[in-house]
Order: structure tokens, then sequence, then C-alpha cells
């Protein structure tokens, strides 16, 4: 049986011949990721083979020199019978990427949502004094306890078995004297902690944006709303598909379905924990949290079935769920902390936009038509005002978070964010995050450089490179075409950076999708794009795009450029809003009540218009007379 060693962990196993690589390496405990779920397209199981002899499939993604120099797909490359080394590329850094700050918070505060913000966390703490135990009086300790509660907060509050239990000793160990955090809502009220003693008590929240690719965990002191610290790292089910559709195909057996689940409880609690290690807190001061994520995130995180998501008629096992406990969840803070999770509108328009869309105006009275547009893997899209609210989904693929692309990265330190290629030589100037040695490309650098290539002349509008001018940047193998952004030597990873038509095509396709689903949606309102009075753009990378480039490329409509506002991840910000204040809450499901949607693979014209859109800027170039 051959033996199969990983470098540089220098982990054997001994495997069958036929064995895929990425599965001898699940068996020797070596982690490669595989996001495409093993279809061979996203590159990122890359690996090298230093000794021995192995199969693979070839690659459209892997140059002829790469593949000369050993590199194979991992999970397209089968174990011969002989003995081989596989050394483990390194791994693209995984720092946090943007999320926004109390700063930020406070820019669109004042820019979007004028007016007092209402801090009513949904957490209260309240100072008792609980009368004595008189003779012959007929009252339980918990008797006197709840009507102490209900003179400060004229409610009926459930109480657990957990805190009768200690109910008799806090009672009188001050006195009477006591603090209890009570979780007040419409449907219910209950008890979430009780403490002796009237000492001020710190209180904490988290906002939780959970997607796709990334997860962002924000801590908040409660009730003031100050904005402590966010972290942000991968969402830890990407291993088993870089989509949502990959992981609703992962997660066809229960175990897999259980697998996801603990995949991203283990991402969520890992960056919990680094919150509490670093600011040194109590982990059971965490007293409530607010997730916000699209449909099928929010059933892998509850375990529930996501099949039906993606089946005719498209129907998820919920939308909108009741306030649950964290312990029931299975986050790592208070164990009664209740926690409320964004809901949906549809399988593919979730509580990751109804959360978004309280940082817009679409959430006012306003009479003007506003545009909400979130772009990541899927591209989600909200039109309306205060009479109406429509909102359609398209799949625009991982290409603008790094994903589906070879030296494709998340926009964190070391991310080329823009690139500037010269007319004449083709040489590029890059710029990266941080200014580090560049690792890899993140969305807003794959638009800038697109834009850049179309606007040089150096690619033309279907994406193709012009091979009549020779250049050493652009290399041709066959039909394939790649594009070289830094050698080995100039990058940190010590790989040589390339793009190739094959990439490039993938991003166009996930910009017409997202442009064609935008005129489309505007088309069935009778109205055009200078009807729109503010067209906010929203998603992690959005900080870091370039206007005019995305306008270049036929991402965005070619209008008046200050109609376009960029808020960056509102999920987490709806998050944030959600969480100090329970009337956020209620503007929310009033707005996911009012939202009609509208399912594109069902018209015939969305075909038409996505077509028209796979081109750079667009076939029709009266739309983009800037550009022309």
């Amino acid at each position: 049986m051959p033996t199969v060693r990983f470098l540089p962990s220098n982990q054997s196993v001994d495997v069958p011949v036929g064995t895929e690589l990425i599965d001898a390496a699940l068996k020797a405990g070596v982690e490669i990721s595989a996001p495409c779920g093993t279809k061979g397209t996203c590159g990122k199981c890359v690996v090298k083979v230093t000794e021995g002899d192995v199969k693979g499939e070839e690659s459209l993604s892997l140059s002829k020199e790469a593949v000369k120099e050993g590199y194979v797909h991992a999970c397209k490359t089968i174990v011969r019978n002989r003995n081989f080394t596989i050394e483990i590329p390194q791994q693209t850094s995984k720092r946090s990427q943007f999320a926004p700050s109390e700063h930020d918070l406070m820019r669109i505060k004042a820019e979007l949502l004028p007016g007092e913000w209402e801090m009513h966390p949904m957490v209260k703490s309240v100072a008792l004094v609980v009368d004595k135990p008189q003779p012959e009086d007929g009252q339980s300790d918990l008797d006197r306890f709840l009507q102490s509660l209900r003179n400060n907060i004229e409610k009926d509050i459930k109480v657990s078995l957990d805190y009768l239990k200690q109910l008799a000793i806090t009672l009188r160990q001050d006195n009477g004297r006591l603090t209890a955090f009570v979780f007040c809502h419409e449907e219910e009220n209950y008890l979430v902690d009780i403490k002796p003693g009237h000492e001020k008590s710190d209180q904490y929240g988290l906002a939780i944006d959970l997607g796709t690719t990334s997860v962002s965990v924000q801590l908040v002191s409660l009730p003031s709303g100050k904005i402590l610290k966010t972290v942000t790292d991968y969402n830890q089910q990407i291993s088993c598909g870089v989509d949502i559709i990959g992981r609703i195909n992962y997660a066809q057996r229960p175990d897999r379905l259980e697998e996801l689940k603990n995949r991203v409880l283990k991402t969520f609690n890992g960056l919990i924990q680094k919150l509490i290690d670093e600011l040194q807190l109590e982990r059971e001061k965490i007293y409530s949290a607010v997730i916000s994520g699209n449909t099928t995130m929010t059933h892998l995180l509850l375990g529930l079935t996501p099949e039906y998501i993606r089946l005719e008629p498209y129907t998820p096992t919920i939308l909108n769920l009741e306030i649950q406990k964290a312990g029931e969840i299975g986050l790592n803070i208070h164990p009664h902390a209740p926690v409320h999770i964004s809901p949906a509108v549809g399988s593919y328009v979730g509580g990751d936009i109804t959360a978004g869309l309280l940082c817009t105006d679409l959430a006012s009275d306003s009479e003007e038509i506003n545009l909400f547009l979130d772009i990541g893997t899927n591209g989600e899209l909200v039109v309306g005002n205060n009479e109406f609210i429509m909102t359609c989904a398209c799949s625009a693929g991982p290409a603008f978070e790094g994903g589906g692309i070879m030296c494709g990265m998340r926009a964190s330190g070391g991310a080329i964010e823009s690139v500037k290629i010269d007319a004449e030589t083709g040489v590029p100037v890059l710029k990266t995050i941080h200014g580090a040695k560049p690792q890899g490309i993140c969305g807003s650098g794959i638009i800038s450089l697109l834009a850049s290539l179309f606007s040089s002349g150096w690619i033309d509008s279907a994406g193709k490179f012009d091979r009549s001018r020779l250049n050493p940047r652009i290399r041709v193998e066959g039909r394939q075409a790649f594009y070289l952004l830094a050698n080995g030597d100039e990058s940190e990873t010590g790989n040589p950076l390339l793009i190739s038509e094959a990439e490039i095509e993938n991003v166009i396709r996930a910009k017409a999708a997202i442009y064609s689903a935008c005129s489309l949606m505007l088309n069935q309102l009778d109205i055009g794009f200078e009807s729109i009075a503010s067209f906010y753009i929203a998603g992690g990378f959005g900080h870091f795009l370039n206007l005019e480039d995305c306008i270049t490329i036929g991402l965005l409509p070619d209008i008046d450029r200050n109609k376009f506002k960029f808020i960056g991840n509102s999920s987490l910000l709806g998050s944030y809003m959600l969480l100090i204040s329970k009337e956020y809450q209620q503007k929310q499901k009033a707005l996911s009540n009012r939202m009609t949607y509208l399912d594109l693979s069902t018209d015939p014209a969305y075909m038409d218009h996505y077509t028209a859109a796979l081109f750079l800027p667009h076939t029709d170039l009266s739309r983009f007379p800037s550009h022309t």
C-alpha cells in the first residue's frame, strides 16, 4: 500500500491505490480546503508533488509551467502504486477583514438615520429589594420575588428550574437585595440571570453577521451601545462548499448536516473566545445576541434540513423564528441569553438583508424610490419606498469574495485591492491592503484589474487578451491565456500570482448576473436607473471598491455618482441596531412582512438581460455613456 507524506507537517498515511489526494490528507489529519466541493474549479486545493508520481486531470486553472513544476489539484489527483511526498503551499492569511467600527456606525447614523437612537436592549437589569418572609404570610420565596419584579417592570416573568434551585440562597445572601436580568418580549418574558447585591454588573451583547464566506462578531457594552471590538474569520463551512448550493448538497446526509452545524458554531465560539481572552471578560456576562445571515446559513446553524430551499417551489423550513436561548443553539455565552435571529423573506433573501435594510431609507417613510444591493456570493437586491418593497436574488458566485480564482483571497492584509496597468507596457502597479507584500487578490482588486485591463486595451469586451501584442506579462498556452500580476519573488507566498481568461469570464458572469437582476427589477416597475434616489451598496468589500471601476466593467449603472452610498457590512451594522434596541426588531419584522419576493428564474426576460450584460461594460453601450 503506497505511503503519502505531507509537508511541512511531515504527517504520513498509507492509502489504497486510486485514493484521491484530498481523501488521503483527510485520513492523515491534514487540512486541504476544497470550497468548490471537489469539482476542481476553485484551485484552492492545489499542492505540489515533490517526490514520486501521481495521476491528475488536466486543469485550465494551472499553467503548463505550474504542472511541470509538480503542481496538481488534490481533489482530482489519485495515488499510484508507489510512495510519494506532497508539499502544501502556504495558505492565504486569514487576518480580519474590514468590519464596521463605532465611527462608521455614527457616520451612517448621521447620514442615513437622523434623529435619536433609543437604547432598549433585549435584556434589562433590575435592582430589587425583596421583602423578607413573614410568619404565616402564605407566600413562597418565588411569590415574593415575582411581586418585587412586577413592581418594577409590570410583566409576568417565567423563572426556570435552574434559578428556582438557587433562589432561596440568593434572596438571603444580601438581605433580599439582588439584581435580576430579565428578557422582556412581546411573546415571552423570562429571567435570564439573578445575582445577589446591587453592585454594578457589566452587561454585554453580540452582533453577529453569519456570512457564507466569513463570520463577524461584534462585542457591545450594554445599555450604552459602545462597540468594544469586532473580530472576523472565515466560516469553517467553506471546506464543505464555497457557496450555498454546494453546502446544501453536502448536507444531504444527517452526519454531514451535523458537521456543517458544528463547523459554524466552532467559528462563532472561536471568535467569542478571542473577544473574551483579549478583553478579559466573563463569558456569562454576555446576556444577548443577534444573528443575521442568509436563509441557508440560518438553517445550517440550527441543524435544519436545507434541501428544499433549492428545489421547486423553493420552500425553507422556517422564515421567521421566535427568540432562542444561546445554550439551545450552542453559543458559548450565558446559556439563558436570548438570541434574535433575523427573519428571512424567501429562500434566497434572508436575515442579512432584512437587517441591512435598517441602515437605509427603505426603512423610513420616504416616498422616493431607493435601491439596496448586497454584493457577495449571491447578489440580493431590494427596491421600493414607503408604499411597496420588492426583492429578488441572483447567483453571483464567489468571484467578488476571492473565490473561484487561483490567487483569490478575502479582503485582508496582503490582498491586492487595486491595480493600474500601463497601456503601453502592460506592467501593473499594485496596491495591497495595509501595504503588505501581495498574497493574492480580493474582490475590489479583481474589479480594478478588469477595469484597468479593459481601459488600457489589453482585453476586449469579452474579456479576451489581445494576443497580437507580445508581452511577457501575458502567457498564452493553447486556447487559454494568463496575466501575470506578480512573480514568485514578488509575492508573499513565493508563488506567481496569475489570473486566467477563464477566471475573468467568471467575473464577467458574476457582474452580468447582478446588473441584469437590477435592470429587470426596475423594468418590472417601468422605471430606469435614473429614477433611483439612492443606490445603497452593501458587502464586506464595498469599502475598498472604486466606483468608476465598477461602472467601467458594467457591474453598476452609469448614473449620477452622488446617488451611490457604500454602507459596507450592513448585515453586521443592522445586527448592532437590533441588539441595542427592540424597536428595530419590530421595524425589521414590519419590513419583512411588506417585502414581495420576485423569482427571476420564472421570468423569461431575465436571460435576455443577462446575455446582454455578458460584455464589458454591456452590449448596449448607450447605457454607459461615460465609458464609450
